[in-house]
């Protein structure tokens, strides 16, 4: 009797232990993006901050730096004023950003773009919709997408100037 109860709740452990290591493994270690270099975007339509129509299709023929973030994310954060120092001259050049707010309230969103004086497309993902369709996990996450519509880069984490600058160089049309 005393070798059945071992066996059996030896059993038990081992699916517990097994169950925890997949939970584990799938939530932290597995890569669950979706998007990856050499594939299409994903095509969305979102509004921006002033509510106008952002469809990303509509952006065919330039770069786009789109950037997936949260006002709660440091790096995020960080990385917001150095976009916006190079927006205006990549602009010119066929580069355009997208910024995708991950979810949080439209007040939260405007009194930080007016902060920090962003003048590039911001829209919110509310329902995170579009962070679904990427597979963006975690934030800061930055896709780099060409003229033709396909993934050139994904890039998870905080940028450095000279960062987003290589990477505006990456997308700019022509190159």
């Amino acid at each position: 009797m005393k070798q059945k109860r071992l066996i059996m709740r030896t059993s038990i452990l081992a699916i517990i232990t097994l169950a925890l290591a997949y939970t584990f493994y799938s939530n932290f270690m597995a890569d669950r993006s979706v998007a990856k270099a050499g594939d299409l975007s994903v095509n969305f339509v979102l509004q921006d901050l002033e509510g106008e129509r952002i469809e990303l299709e509509e952006y065919k023929g330039k770069g786009v730096f789109l950037n997936f973030w949260g006002t709660y994310c440091p790096p995020c954060v960080k990385e917001m004023p150095i976009m916006e120092e190079l927006y205006e001259e990549y602009k010119e050049k066929g580069v355009e950003i997208i910024a995708v707010n991950a979810n949080e309230p439209k007040l939260t969103v405007e009194r930080f773009a007016n902060r920090h004086g962003l003048t590039f497309p911001i829209a919110i993902d509310n329902g995170l919709n579009v962070i679904e369709a990427y597979g963006i996990r975690p934030l800061p996450t930055t896709i780099l997408i060409d003229e033709h519509g396909v993934i050139v880069r994904v890039f998870t984490g905080g940028m450095t100037e000279q960062m987003v600058r290589d990477f505006m160089e990456e997308i700019k049309p022509g190159t």
